[in-house]
């Protein structure tokens, strides 16, 4: 069984940053792909960031390009979201996600094999 495990949540003023972090545990696996998506109240999940594993290419949602960056360590094996100039609609619970091998675009969730448990992130004003 494949778990992902979270970290790094938790409650920010706004202009101000957290990074998150993501490392599977339990079975290993290649790793293909890992992103990131956050799900606010009341609304459906939508997708926040991706990168390939193999070579690092970086995908984002337009809404977080220039403040959140996303990034890998090889030897850790751990997927990480710096997030800065955080706003209050930036505050939901954010899921950890890694893609199928087969996946083609990072930006749906059925392009999703494992999730994360996620992490709450809060930004009051």
């Amino acid at each position: 069984q494949v778990q992902l495990v979270e970290s790094g949540g938790g409650l920010v003023q706004a202009g101000e940053s957290l990074i998150l972090s993501c490392a599977p545990s339990g079975r290993t696996f290649n790793t293909y792909a890992m992103g990131w998506f956050r799900q606010a109240p009341g609304k459906e999940r939508e997708f926040v960031a991706a990168i390939r594993w193999s070579g690092g290419s970086t995908y984002y949602a337009d809404f977080v390009k220039g403040r959140f960056t996303i990034s890998r360590d090889n030897a850790k094996n751990t997927m990480y979201l710096q997030m800065a100039s955080l706003k209050p609609e930036d505050t939901a619970v954010y899921y950890c996600a890694s893609y199928y091998s087969i996946s083609t675009s990072f930006s749906y969730s059925r392009s999703v094999a494992y999730w994360g448990q996620g992490t709450q992130v809060t930004v009051s004003s």
